[in-house]
């Protein structure tokens, strides 16, 4: 569409099935990276990609035409496929059912990217069931417990 400029951010977020801590560190910043070249190849730019051995924090900038929900699906999809063909020990991974998508505002996308940079630190406090919760209070979003972890 002609004269449509957009700035679009988004903090994603899932973890690995049932929350297992497959992504050691010795993987980490492979994964990392090519989720990062996922997002270029799907016309988004990656403007920080980390987390831990249990989930993943991803905060891209996307055009219009790209809904939160692919950006998750494109993701998920093509590293857990790559996952299984470059780690065999890995044959059996998967990333959760669902995911966390939050809109993050041009004047925050500095502090979310420390935010992911530091996940590590911030895990020797808290595990990533506080964190995801505290997302999703933070973000107004209401979900029942139940049905978060399944």
């Amino acid at each position: 569409m002609a004269n449509t400029y957009t700035s679009l951010y988004f903090h994603i977020v899932f973890s690995t099935k049932n929350r297992q801590p497959s992504i050691n560190q010795e993987i980490e910043q492979r994964v990392w990276a090519f989720i990062g070249g996922i997002a270029r190849k799907h016309r988004m730019t990656a403007l920080q990609i980390g987390g831990i051995e249990d989930h993943i924090h991803a905060l891209v900038m996307a055009p219009p035409t790209i809904a939160p929900s692919q950006i998750a699906q494109f993701l998920k999809g093509d590293s857990s496929k790559w996952i299984h063909n470059e780690f065999p020990s890995l044959r059996n991974f998967a990333w959760q059912d669902g995911y966390g998508a939050f809109s993050v505002s041009k004047s925050k996308v500095s502090e979310v990217k420390t935010y992911i940079q530091n996940q590590r630190e911030h895990h020797r406090k808290r595990t990533f069931k506080e964190e995801y919760l505290e997302l999703l209070r933070k973000h107004g979003i209401d979900y029942e417990e139940e049905y978060l972890w399944g």
